[in-house]
Order: structure tokens, then sequence, then C-alpha cells
């Protein structure tokens, strides 16, 4: 309380400011609940809102460095519970509560906002089991969307390295809790696919309350997980309530660990099963080889078998091939066709001798006859046959010359040239 004599002395503004300073440090940390209006974010990635209730309002104020700590950003018309203190900013004249740390007082809003955009996923397929795809047998490498310190990086790495000690790893830094943690792993996930170095995703954190992982049930982070290349394994670290990002993620692991284990195989056993197959693929390639050799050898008795029949059959019908161009050889069929000829040519002589021979007494009587009607014999027996000299005509009749006509005259011996004196 201000003395009397102070009260009269008037004070300078700073003065009064410090003195304000002074009575407000009681409330150096002070719980308030009420609900958020007028959020904003200052070019310094300050925050600035009132919280108020339904008679009075107070100006709040959030610093960067404390909303990067917290669960969850405070939005209008939420109602939270605050923790921080009341301090006078004696630059602008105002009383601020400066908040270093959010509760969500309404656990029922926050889950029926929850079950709103999942309803709202589910109605797009984005849970639907047939839009997940498997996870690569053998990765090239892993990429891990986490905090780069802590324990979470180190069990994961820890796990790949235990399993398989050659793999490659590429950390993607994100903030995995406090307001800008959505859109910190939505830009590693995004940046992972972009770059494409790995074969699949780890999205891993180390548990945590359904508020203090309320951001993975934000839709930036589940529309990058939706939107990846890569496959994704969420590996979260809860033990009950499942994130919206587990459920759009291509698999889901309780923790950081059995992420590790899900991701990467063992390469001892790898290498256990490939010698083991390898022993398995030689003891079968031999028993294929003496089989192959097996039937080799019979299919070859069985060829020569074949082959011989084949060619003692071509050998005889080469034989008869042979035989009948000989039979049917131009100088066979010539010598055949000649001994043909000339025993058809005998025969007919043969036959015509024996009609001769036969005719000839007949031909002896007719030739006598023959000779008997000659004109040679009726000339022997003193006559003439008298001719035309200029036409050779014979002449029969007296009336076919006349006196002076040259005729002349065969007689049986010898001709006669004469001259008609007289035709009677």
């Amino acid at each position: 309380m201000l003395k009397p004599e102070e009260a009269r002395r008037p004070w300078s503004v700073t003065e009064l400011a410090r003195q304000i300073q002074l009575e407000l440090r009681p409330l150096a940390q002070v719980f308030v609940k009420g609900e958020v209006s007028g959020m904003k974010m200052s070019a310094k990635g300050h925050y600035g809102f009132t919280i108020k209730d339904g008679q009075s309002v107070v100006e709040a104020f959030i610093f960067q460095s404390d909303a990067r700590r917290l669960a969850m950003l405070p939005e209008d018309g939420q109602a939270f519970i605050f923790r921080g203190k009341v301090d006078f900013w004696a630059q602008a004249g105002r009383v601020r509560l400066v908040v270093d740390f959010v509760e969500f007082d309404d656990a029922g809003k926050l889950r029926a906002r929850y079950e709103q955009l999942k309803h709202r996923l589910e109605q797009e397929g984005a849970f639907d089991p047939s839009r997940k795809r498997r996870l690569p047998f053998l990765p090239r490498a892993v990429a891990l969307v986490t905090s780069p310190a802590g324990a979470v990086i180190h069990d994961l790495q820890q796990t790949i390295l235990d399993r398989f000690p050659n793999m490659d790893m590429y950390v993607y830094p994100a903030l995995v809790q406090g307001a800008t943690a959505p859109g910190s792993v939505a830009a590693a996930v995004r940046q992972a696919n972009r770059e494409g170095l790995a074969d699949v995703i780890v999205i891993a954190r180390g548990g945590g309350s359904f508020e203090e992982l309320y951001a993975f049930n934000l839709e930036p982070v589940v529309r990058a997980i939706l939107a990846s290349r890569l496959p994704v394994v969420t590996a979260l670290g809860h033990t009950s309530d499942r994130t919206l990002s587990d459920l759009a993620a291509d698999s889901e692991c309780r923790t950081p660990t059995e992420a590790g284990a899900r991701v990467v195989p063992r390469k001892s056993d790898l290498l256990a099963r490939l010698s083991e197959r390898g022993r398995r693929l030689e003891r079968e390639g031999m028993r294929r080889l003496e089989t192959g050799r097996q039937g080799l050898t019979h299919r070859g008795d069985r060829l020569g078998a074949v082959l011989r029949a084949v060619f003692t059959r071509r050998l005889q019908r080469l034989e008869r091939c042979r035989a009948d161009l000989a039979r049917l050889s131009p100088a066979q069929q010539l010598v055949r066709r000649q001994a043909e000829l000339a025993e058809r040519r005998r025969r007919c002589e043969a036959a015509a001798l024996r009609a001769l021979t036969g005719r000839l007494p007949d031909l002896d009587h007719r030739r006598r006859r023959l000779g008997a009607l000659s004109p040679d014999a009726v000339l022997a027996r003193g006559y003439s046959i008298t001719q035309d000299a200029d036409s050779g005509a014979v002449l029969t009749a007296a009336s076919q010359t006349g006196p002076g006509r040259k005729v002349r005259v065969r007689l049986a011996a010898g001709r006669l040239a004469a001259t008609v004196d007289q035709a009677e």
C-alpha cells in the first residue's frame, strides 16, 4: 500500500509499471480455463489470442519456443486449461497471460473432431485395406521420420543394425509433438518421397496420451501418408488409441523396435535360408542331372534302334527302287521291245510262208489260166494286133482307118510298120 506522503508525489510511468510487475509476482504460475478467440501468429512465430468466459476476457501470449513443446495448438472456439504467468508489458501497457502449457479442457469435443475426420476419410476409402501396399522384402534403405534426438531414433537404428548391419538409413528430422508437429511430419514424408533414397518410411514417436498424439490425428499428416509413393509404417508408441495416421499407414507397429523388425529382415536368417536353398538347389540339380543322364542313355539306345530300323527299311526301299529303275530303264525296255519285235517278225514271216505255201497250187493254176488268156498266147497262135500309128489305138474294125493311114502290127515275134492301101 502506498504511504500518504508517497501518494502525493506523482510517479513516472516506468515506476508505475515496475510497481504493477511487483504486485503481479504472486501470479507467476496460474491456471486459467477459458475459450480461445482471435488466435494469430506473428512474423516471428509467436502466438497472440484472448481467453474468455461468459463475462470477461484476458489477453494471452505463447512464445515460439513454448509453442513447439505444446501437444497441440489452441484453435478458436475450443476450451482449454492454460498454465502461465500474468505479466505486465510496460511497452504496450498491457496485462497478458504468458502461456507455457495447454491442456484440452473438453476431451469429448476433441474426440468428436477425431471421429468427424475419421468418418470423412473412411468415406473417401482412405483406410481401405485394398489400397495398402506390401512392404518391400529387403529394402535398399529405410527412411526414418522422427525426432533426431532421444531414445526413439536410437532404438530404431539399433534394431535395424542388429538385424541387418549394413542397411542404409536416412533420417528426416521432424517435430513429433507440439503445435508445429503436423506440418513438420508431413514435410518430412514429402521430402523422403521426393528424394527417393529409401524404399520404405518409418514414422516414429515414443508414445504419449491421446492429446499428446493428437498431431497424428490431424489431416496434414494423414494426407501426406496417403499421398506417399513409398510404403509407410507408423510406430507411435501408443498402447490403446489408434491414430488416424495408423489407420492410413500401410503397416502399423506399437513400438519403434517392432517397426525396425517389421521393415528389415534378419540378415543371418536370410544367409541361412540362402545357404539351405543353395544346398537344396545343388541336390536337385545333381538329381536332375543324373535323371537326365539316364534318360539320355535310354533315349540314345532307343534312338540307335530306331535309326538302325530306319536304315534297314531305307536300304530295302533303295534296292526295290534300284530294281524298279533297272526294269524301267530305256535301254532295258529297248532290248525287250527289240526281242519282242524280232519274235513278232519271225512269227509273221512263218505265217506268211505258211500262207504262201498253201496258195502256190492255186497260184500255179491261175497262172496257167492267165497264160492261156494272155495276148502273147493268142499271137502265138497266128493272130496279130493292129494299132493306129498316130494314136496308138487298137484297131478292131476296118472303118477305124483308111487308105494311106499308117498302122503298126504286133506279131508273136516282132512288129510291122505298114500303110493301109485299102479298107474293106
